[in-house]
């Protein structure tokens, strides 16, 4: 193990870009067509006067950190833009050298006190630290000259001791197991706007890109999906028919996930619908296929009751938070409540992600009948900066699977500069590749290749054009 430098964050600058949807999603009370990215520009320096840059990005997704029916997107978008703010204040209001994860667990406590005081869940004010995090490691990462996955494996970022949620996880040994694959499988999601069949087109974009389920599964070749379940039980059955018809075309074995999206009220709504998927033959495939099912129960009802407490019917699948994971100890809670598993996503925080995966190892060392892992989701990640270091995270993590559907939404990089375009193309050839007029995400077989992935910085040799955004509108 390397000593973790320490260093002071001495700028912070803060960018957001349009992104435009070729085709619109609707995931749980919101349908999406056009949503701003956020990007972080952040210099640190060392003591001996070395500086060195790093950057991230993120969607600001609407009504996924805040579901409130009375805020608009734009009020939604106003709300990340905030917590993003109310981050780069904290984090350049302190001046003593500090590890990269110093600087997160020095200020993680006010910053959720902070946006707290402002009616800001704490899902929602984790989004700016997480998105600063990452932008802080790979300054780190390149003026170390590592790529994250050595930064991490030898706890560069002196992950552990400053927080006291680390401790007993012996972290050191747990970071330096991490070992990398070659290529990852996308779950494609199916959202509950999207088209089955051609059949279901009722205006298609015909851009010559995939549209239907039926086009997805024939150019990409998956085998991992992602469906996504509304609370109305004969509806959903309806539509799981339907996709059920399309995948058992898939000569080899496939998997799916299911994603309730915070519709039911208690673990016995969910359970009505397993059961009754269990009870229909033509679901037959499709449900011994399911993995997980991820977060049922809406957030605020999740983590107060237990998903054992069934009289009559049981979920039959192991299930996972994923809203409901705001605090740093939420998976503690879920794992107490019946949960298996729990998310990793970059917009909650890579610290978080590595902190229940090695939960997770030391759960699964306790005799249990439980084994205890992590998803990996995220639909809104954008070709670059973001996809590439979601990707890497949860490839560090041994996760083989990772839900992936910025590329299908999103037309690549094709509102992009070209010189940006190419010059991820140049850097990541493996991930990307060039069709239909841009660049954009890469996935032969159902994978995504990872290799290149494994450069100085946090997972990216290219950076977005900075001088071709505007400032984030705070």
């Amino acid at each position: 193990m390397v000593e973790a430098p320490r260093f002071v964050i001495r700028e912070i600058a803060l960018f957001e870009r349009p992104v435009v949807l070729r085709l619109p999603f609707r995931f749980g009370v919101v349908t999406l067509t056009e949503c701003p990215q956020a990007f972080a520009r952040v210099r640190i320096e060392f003591a001996d006067g070395q500086s060195a840059w790093g950057a991230a990005a993120e969607l600001m997704a609407p009504k996924w950190f805040d579901k409130d029916l009375a805020l608009s997107n734009e009020d939604n978008f106003d709300q990340l833009r905030r917590v993003t703010a109310l981050a780069r204040e904290a984090y350049l209001s302190e001046t003593t050298p500090a590890s990269a994860f110093g600087h997160f667990a020095r200020h993680h406590d006010a910053h959720r006190l902070a946006a707290g005081r402002l009616g800001f869940n704490p899902l929602l004010a984790s989004y700016g630290p997480a998105l600063l995090d990452r932008a802080v490691l790979d300054a780190l990462c390149r003026a170390l000259q590592m790529s994250f996955y050595a930064a991490v494996r030898s706890n560069a970022a002196g992950i552990g001791p400053a927080r006291p949620e680390f401790d007993g996880l012996e972290m050191d040994a747990f970071l330096a197991s991490l070992t990398p694959g070659a290529h990852i499988e996308a779950r494609h999601t199916v959202g509950m706007l999207d088209a089955i069949t051609a059949a279901e087109l009722k205006e298609p974009v015909a851009d010559g890109l995939p549209e239907t389920l039926e086009d997805v599964v024939r150019v990409y070749g998956h085998r991992y999906f992602k469906l996504k379940v509304g609370g109305d039980i004969d509806a959903d059955l309806a539509r799981l028919r339907a996709i059920e018809a399309v995948l058992d075309r898939i000569g080899d074995p496939y998997f799916v996930s299911l994603d309730g999206n915070e519709q039911y009220a208690d673990a016995a709504g969910i359970a009505e619908l397993m059961a009754r998927m269990r009870e229909t033959p033509a679901l037959a495939r499709l449900y011994a296929s399911i993995l997980f099912v991820e977060q049922p129960i809406v957030r605020k009802l999740a983590l107060e009751r237990d998903l054992r407490d069934l009289r009559s019917a049981s979920i039959g699948k192991p299930v996972i938070i994923d809203e409901s994971d705001g605090e740093l100890d939420s998976f503690v809670q879920a794992r107490a409540r019946g949960y298996a598993g729990v998310s990793s996503k970059t917009c909650k925080g890579f610290y978080k992600s590595l902190l229940n995966a090695a939960r997770c190892a030391a759960w699964n060392a306790e005799p249990s009948q439980i084994r205890y892992f992590m998803s990996a989701e995220d639909l809104t990640t954008q070709a670059g900066l973001a996809v590439q270091q979601d990707l890497a995270l949860v490839n560090l993590l041994g996760i083989t699977h990772v839900e992936r559907n910025g590329h299908h939404y999103v037309n690549g990089m094709a509102a992009l500069p070209d010189e940006e375009q190419q010059a991820f193309l140049d850097a990541h050839g493996d991930l990307y590749e060039r069709s239909h007029g841009a660049a954009r995400l890469c996935i032969a077989n159902g994978r995504i290749a990872l290799a290149s992935l494994d450069c100085p910085g946090f997972a990216s040799a290219a950076m977005p054009d900075f001088d071709a955004m505007t400032a984030l509108a705070i």
